[in-house]
């Protein structure tokens, strides 16, 4: 089912208070619906200090970076160690410097040059003594089910986001008890507990959504993002009788009781609720929508397909951050996106499949267990790509190609000859279309495999710089594809995750515990993670994965295998090429905001970032 294209629209001018250093970057236009060249609109973004880190090797310590979006095109950096400058010239290439030689615990900042005039140091370097760094976390106490199973806690899936306002991110923590279950297994689960904690291991508050709120990896997806642009992240979470906040203070009835002798929880208020940052205080609760209703009208009638979860950040204005919350894909499906504005929630949209209208109308049954953000349509809005359907920033249905739900899906610049986006996922039904390269723009289907299998995996990303632009594999194929679906070479050796890892751009292999380089006839280890385990079993993936700290390289974190530490490890390559800090990107930022979300995916950001890329254009932002 098609619909036609939204038109494009004249994007406003930008307040004057604006700085004009965020306006300046090369490429900075659309074309409004006259074709008539018009300035981007600018988007919020996060006030971040300088982020560096220090990464220790035999050899000497690799120090990089951030290059803010804020920052001037031509500013260059200078490197102190302990108030001594190490480098001989203003470092102009790149934003990382090896100091060959230096102790592992050898201090450093590092000072902005901005038209020849340097500035003031930077905040102090992150110390990375041997090749990571350790957050030490702190488990919540075990107990027992009413069913008689015992069960204890495991650090699971995490985000990021400045709680406290102080330039650096903090680190949101799930911790999912042992006995957590998937949506089609019966059983009592533990709370679901969710940490705010400092770099250094401080816990700012602790959050329990308490017994009313079923654990597992379909049931709590939390987002982490400054919505309201007070320069502190919020924490938005589905929430139910008895759930605490981080002040102990109880949502609705501390003393209710909902789940079933099969563990479910079928009945009773589901709320939404806003968690400030810094303290974890419940600042603002409504009704969550979509109310669950019959549950047998979401497809069975014992709580599978109810509670399927997913959620995400999108600038559906443009501009600032909206909150999306979502509820069904195996059949009906409901979106409703959220502003958290002046410390109230305003629901902007609601998008249901059961609509009368042509709002949802004919979408039923098309979502994966993830969801993908990103401007599809090129007007500087943000759509949501929800498996095999997109929703306008509008909240009408864009387009959808009726192939049905799947558990990967990858939203792109995955093919640099071609403008905007592209989309490529694989299918769950034995006939449907295994993998699926998309526009994502119109939903035209550029090609596709033919049906043969539930295909559970499926991965694009620059990995082989002899192809020009993504490739693209899944488990159902045996050799990787560009973007014209002709075979390039042999399948990786996973696919799941991918890292931005060595000093080149093309993107590495991130499964389980370890970062591999494809190569042609075997793939070569770059990382094995040490004295950790990945998470969400046969998924195998990280606590979170993206540019975190320094340059625009990606840190990997995974927990220790004894559940007390959140062990960060921080690329050891020097590189020469110079990238805007992807944090600063918002389709890849927005990205890290919906990784937790289900079956855990890794972010993208909104251009080509591969081999034989061209100059890495600067983002239009502003920080509030």
């Amino acid at each position: 089912m098609q619909h036609p294209r939204k038109h494009r629209r004249r994007r406003a001018a930008l307040a004057a208070a604006v700085a004009t250093t965020a306006l300046t970057a090369a490429g900075l236009t659309t074309l409004n619906g006259t074709g008539i060249a018009a300035a981007a609109t600018a988007r919020q973004v996060e006030a971040l200090d300088r982020g560096v880190v220090s990464v220790h090797t035999a050899d000497g310590n690799l120090v990089s970076w951030r290059w803010l979006g804020t920052d001037p095109d031509n500013v260059s950096f200078n490197v102190y160690r302990a108030g001594t400058k190490v480098n001989s010239t203003p470092v102009t290439g790149s934003t990382n410097y090896f100091h060959s030689g230096a102790p592992e615990q050898a201090d450093y900042t590092v000072r902005a040059v901005v038209g020849g005039v340097e500035q003031g140091d930077s905040v102090h370097a992150v110390q990375f003594r041997t090749g990571y760094k350790d957050v030490p976390i702190s488990a919540p106490a075990g107990g027992t089910t009413p069913d008689g199973v015992a069960y204890t806690y495991e650090a699971n899936d995490a985000s990021v986001g400045d709680l406290d306002g102080d330039g650096a991110l903090d680190i949101v923590l799930k911790w999912q008890p042992t006995n957590a279950k998937d949506n089609s297994q019966s059983g009592h689960t533990g709370n679901t507990i969710v940490d705010g904690i400092k770099l250094d291991g401080t816990r700012l508050w602790r959050v329990d959504l308490g017994r009313n709120i079923r654990s597992g990896a379909h049931y709590t997806q939390f987002q982490v993002y400054d919505y309201d642009g007070d320069r502190k992240a919020e924490v938005a979470m589905k929430t139910a009788d008895g759930t605490k906040d981080g002040t102990g203070a109880v949502i609705g009835s501390s003393s209710a009781d909902h789940r079933n002798s099969s563990g479910y929880v079928l009945s009773g208020p589901e709320y939404l609720t806003m968690f400030n940052g810094q303290t974890g205080k419940a600042m603002g609760t409504v009704d969550y929508v979509p109310a669950r209703g019959t549950v047998s009208s979401w497809g069975d009638s014992y709580g599978n397909r109810v509670d399927r979860f997913l959620a995400g950040t999108a600038y559906l204005d443009g501009s600032r951050p909206s909150l999306i919350m979502a509820r069904g894909y195996y059949t009906r499906t409901v979106i409703a996106a959220w502003d958290w504005r002046n410390g109230a929630f305003t629901r902007r949209w609601t998008f249901d499949t059961n609509s009368s209208t042509n709002t949802g109308k004919g979408f039923d049954g098309q979502g994966s267990h993830s969801l993908s953000v990103g401007d599809v349509d090129g007007d500087g809005k943000d759509e949501i790509v929800y498996g095999a359907m997109a929703v306008d920033d509008n909240g009408n249905g864009l387009w959808t190609t009726k192939t049905g739900h799947g558990d990967a899906q990858h939203l792109g610049d995955l093919d640099p000859a071609h403008a905007g986006l592209e989309y490529f996922k694989v299918s769950e039904s034995t006939s449907q279309p295994a993998e699926l390269y998309i526009n994502p723009a119109n939903g035209t289907v550029n090609w596709k495999l033919a049906a043969c299998c539930d295909n559970g995996r499926g991965v694009a990303g620059d990995i082989y710089a002899g192809n020009d632009g993504a490739e693209v594999w899944s488990a159902s194929d045996s050799s990787i594809r560009d973007e014209a679906g002709a075979t390039k070479g042999r399948e990786p050796s996973s696919a799941n995750f991918l890292s931005w890892w060595d000093g080149d751009t093309v993107r590495e292999l991130l499964d389980g515990t370890r970062i591999d380089k494809y190569g042609t006839s075997s793939d070569t280890r770059l990382l094995t993670g040490s004295g950790v385990s990945s998470n969400n079993g046969t998924k195998a993936t990280p606590v979170l994965s993206g540019d975190i700290l320094g340059d625009w390289r990606e840190e990997v974190i995974w927990r220790t295998s004894g559940n007390t530490a959140l062990r960060i490890y921080s690329t050891p390559y020097e590189t020469n090429t110079r990238i805007t800090t992807l944090l600063h990107d918002t389709m890849y930022r927005t990205g890290l905001a919906w990784q937790n979300t289900a079956y855990n995916q890794p972010s993208h950001p909104s251009f080509f970032l591969g081999n034989g890329m061209g100059t890495a254009p600067r983002p239009t932002v502003y920080t509030p």
